[in-house]
């Protein structure tokens, strides 16, 4: 363990990105199998221990610390792997386990005897150590180390392209042994050799004014952003998967579309509900995202569909080097023959001036999409998000003005600073009811600032949770408004984020929340879920 504390430790304190790269090359290159494949597990969220919860550390550290004590530490920590790493009293000698010691009897033992095996180690590592011990067992490193930036490490190590990491990840199990071989020159690449695994996926940059006044306008190709969650569909002899653009295998939550897979090939689409060949409002989808097991009702009342945006491979033939006309030609042919049930094709918008889109996306919400999607007809399926080939061409942000009502720590490097907040907007009656949360699109400086306000201006504690005066006012961005029969407001936001701090308004001439009801649109249904972001 000790290794890999380290390893930790100074990617926590390691602001640069070329410096957490050099930090992880030097690991992966003097670290053995197969520690160094289980670190990367870990770094990419890949370990998880059915039997070793986070209740059982809590009962741990409970049982040798005075309980108020430890709970006032955990409240002013935020993490309780941190908390319970530095309260833990004292050590004995000893030596640290090996992570891959470490990982074997997490996953073999039984639940009943781990709490004594977790205690003994506690018991030898040092506070560093600890506290990588306890983030393997509750995940959630939060050391600044993406699972993508361990492989562009891994990929400066062996001096090959992290794209081709990308490409046979998700065929691989930790502690990824075919990988490092294959790196190491012991062995050839590693080859999913049919598998149902899930390929990098092509992302779209954002198009921002300075983009678009440089842009050939007649070299792109325009699409709706339909507004549901993208996802690969790969069906092959051994078997069918879809994935969330994360590679998040969601199959068991959509049934009915793995049975519509009557083919070989991976596809590139968006998820949505779809009733006789209209897109639902995303909080329809919604109610299926997360569900392991839906049942009869649910699959008749929320109709999943894909909407098929291009083609990855058709059989075993790989199409990503094609240009995206040829690819399209390809998608529609293919279709043609498939006829797949519970699918469709997203439709080619035609233009001839970007005025032209301009327009279509102005009416983009009225509609209930998101925008449109911009793609060179002569670009390659390229793994990633390189800057170019696509654009994403949202529609503009509606806003509110809002009041600052509650704060909350959040985690990480964020632990002990108040950047999690609760905002409401006036009824009629003059109440203030909260309408949603946001803790993104604020500068550190920014993040400060209200941290500093939030501890001047509470006024009641709920736990972690603090109410403070009414005085704070918030402009919030967000994607489009749903009625919500769960939140008192009755209304819920799509992606709220921060935009600016209204210092110069009285909380009082915030905005009202009928104001707001009145921007969805008549007729909507109303639904019980909150609303999530998801998709590129």
């Amino acid at each position: 363990m000790t290794p890999f504390a380290e390893l930790l430790e100074r990617l926590v304190f390691t602001p640069g990105r070329l410096a957490k790269l050099a930090l992880l090359r030097d690991y992966f290159t003097h670290t053995p199998d197969p520690d160094r494949g289980f670190a990367l597990a870990a770094i990419a969220g890949d370990l998880s221990f059915t039997a070793a919860k986070p209740a059982m550390i809590r009962e741990l550290v409970t049982a040798r610390v005075d309980p108020t004590l430890f709970a006032w530490s955990y409240d002013y920590v935020g993490d309780l792997a941190e908390t319970a790493a530095l309260i833990w009293p004292g050590s004995r000698a000893g030596t640290a386990p090996r992570l891959s010691d470490v990982v074997s009897i997490l996953s073999d033992t039984p639940k009943a005897a781990l709490p004594a095996v977790v205690a003994d180690w506690l018991d030898m590592c040092d506070a560093s150590e600890r506290l990588a011990l306890l983030k393997l067992i509750t995940g959630g490193l939060r050391v600044g180390a993406s699972a993508r930036l361990a492989k562009i490490a891994l990929g400066e190590m062996a001096g090959v392209p992290a794209d081709d990491i990308e490409e046979v990840w998700h065929g691989l199990q930790p502690p990824y042994g075919p990988l490092f071989d294959w790196l190491s020159g012991r062995a050839p690449k590693p080859d999913a050799a049919g598998a149902p695994v899930f390929r990098p996926t092509m992302l779209a940059h954002p198009l921002e004014e300075t983009d678009a006044a440089a842009l050939d306008w007649s070299a792109y190709r325009a699409e709706w952003k339909w507004d549901g969650i993208r996802v690969q569909l790969v069906a092959t002899p051994q078997g069918r998967r879809l994935y969330t653009r994360t590679a998040e295998d969601i199959s068991h939550g959509f049934p009915e579309i793995l049975a519509a897979m009557e083919f070989h090939g991976v596809l590139d689409g968006e998820l949505l509900v779809m009733r006789d060949g209209e897109v639902a409002p995303f909080a329809d989808l919604q109610q299926r995202l997360n569900r392991k097991s839906p049942g009869p009702k649910m699959l008749k009342d929320f109709p999943a569909g894909v909407r098929l945006y291009d083609i990855l491979f058709d059989g075993d033939e790989d199409l990503r080097a094609l240009s995206f006309d040829d690819r399209r030609a390809r998608l529609e042919a293919w279709f043609a023959h498939h006829q797949p049930a519970r699918m469709d094709l997203s439709a080619l918008i035609p233009f001839t001036a970007q005025a032209d889109l301009a327009e279509l996306r102005f009416g983009a919400r009225a509609a209930s999409i998101e925008g449109l999607m911009l793609k060179r007809g002569d670009s390659a399926y390229l793994a990633g998000r390189p800057k170019g080939p696509w654009w994403k061409w949202k529609r503009a942000p509606l806003t509110i003005d809002a009041v600052l009502m509650y704060a909350q720590r959040g985690h990480g490097r964020r632990s002990s600073i108040y950047s999690d907040y609760t905002f409401g907007l006036w009824r009629e009656d003059g109440v203030l009811v909260p309408v949603g949360k946001a803790y993104s699109g604020i500068t550190d400086q920014e993040l400060a600032f209200i941290d500093r306000w939030v501890r001047a201006h509470t006024t009641s504690r709920f736990g972690p949770v603090r109410e403070v005066e009414k005085g704070l006012v918030l402009e919030i961005a967000f994607d489009a408004a749903q009625r919500s029969n769960r939140h008192k407001s009755g209304v819920a936001l799509r992606f709220p984020r921060i935009s600016r701090i209204r210092t110069d308004k009285p909380a009082a001439e915030a905005d009202r929340l009928d104001s707001l009801i009145a921007r969805i649109p008549a007729g909507g249904p109303a639904k019980g879920e909150a609303l999530v972001e998801e998709g590129d």
